[in-house]
C-alpha cells in the first residue's frame, strides 16, 4: 500500500508513477484504490492495462475486501494500493480507513511523508505512524518535495533512528506536482507520466521495495 499521513503529501502521482515504472519494467501491476474513488481508478487502469479496483470497507464487508484483492491480485506480479486521505482516517476514527484496509489484507505499508518543511521533527511523526497501531506493518518511508543533497542525508538519519527504512528522496519537480480541485485531483492537463517515471527510477529504490 502507497499511504500518506495527510492528503497532499503526494501519494497519488507516486502511487501512479510506481505503477507506470514497474510495468516498463516488465512486471504485472494490478491497481487497486481504497474508498470510493472513481477517478483515480481510471488513470491506474490506463497505466497498468488491468482495471483498478476499489477497496472500501464502509461499503462492503472485509471479508468482501479479501475477496477482491485475492481475486484480481491472483495473476499479477505486484499489487499496489492506493490509500486515501491520511493513512488513520475514516468515517468514524479509523473505521474505512487505509489503515483498517492494510490491517484486513495483511500488506507492508510505504509511508509518503512531504517533508518541504522539516528535517529531523520527521522523526517524531513517523515513530507515531509506526507505534499508534502494531497490527500493520509500515515497510519503509519515501520523502517528497526535499530540497537538497544535504536534506536527503538529514531524512536518511530520520529513518536510521526511527527503523524505517528510507526508499528514497524524492526532489521537488513540477512534474511530480498535481493540481487539486473540489473532490480530488484536477486531470484535465495530461500529466507527463514519462518524467514522474523517471524520476521515480533514479531517486527511489524500488527493486529494494519489491523486496521488502
Amino acid at each position: 500500500m502507497i499511504a500518506a499521513p495527510t492528503s497532499g503529501s503526494g501519494k497519488t502521482t507516486i502511487a501512479r508513477g510506481l505503477m507506470g515504472l514497474l510495468v516498463r519494467k516488465g512486471y504485472r501491476v494490478q491497481p487497486f484504490k481504497c474508498g470510493p474513488d472513481y477517478i483515480d481508478t481510471k488513470f491506474h487502469t490506463a497505466v497498468c492495462g488491468r482495471p483498478s479496483i476499489n477497496l472500501d470497507t464502509f461499503m462492503a464487508t472485509p471479508q468482501h475486501v479479501r475477496e477482491l484483492y485475492t481475486r484480481y491480485g491472483a495473476e499479477a506480479d505486484v499489487c499496489i494500493v492506493e490509500g486515501m486521505m491520511g493513512f488513520y482516517d475514516g468515517y468514524d476514527r479509523e473505521r474505512g480507513s487505509s489503515y483498517e484496509i492494510a490491517r484486513e489484507l495483511g500488506i507492508p505499508v510505504v509511508l509518503v511523508v512531504d517533508a518541504k518543511s522539516a528535517a529531523y521533527s520527521m522523526a517524531a511523526l513517523i515513530s507515531g505512524f509506526v507505534g499508534f497501531r502494531r497490527d500493520v506493518r509500515i515497510a519503509g518511508v519515501i520523502y517528497n518535495k526535499v530540497g537538497s543533497d544535504r536534506h536527503s542525508q538529514m531524512l536518511a538519519q530520520v529513518s536510521e533512528d526511527v527503523g524505517v527504512e528510507c526508499l528514497g528522496c524524492l526532489p521537488k519537480a513540477a512534474s511530480l506536482e498535481q493540481d487539486t480541485r473540489y473532490l480530488g485531483l484536477d486531470f484535465s492537463a495530461e500529466a507527463d507520466d514519462n518524467a514522474a517515471i523517471q524520476l521515480l527510477e533514479k531517486h527511489v529504490a524500488w527493486e529494494r521495495l519489491l523486496r521488502l
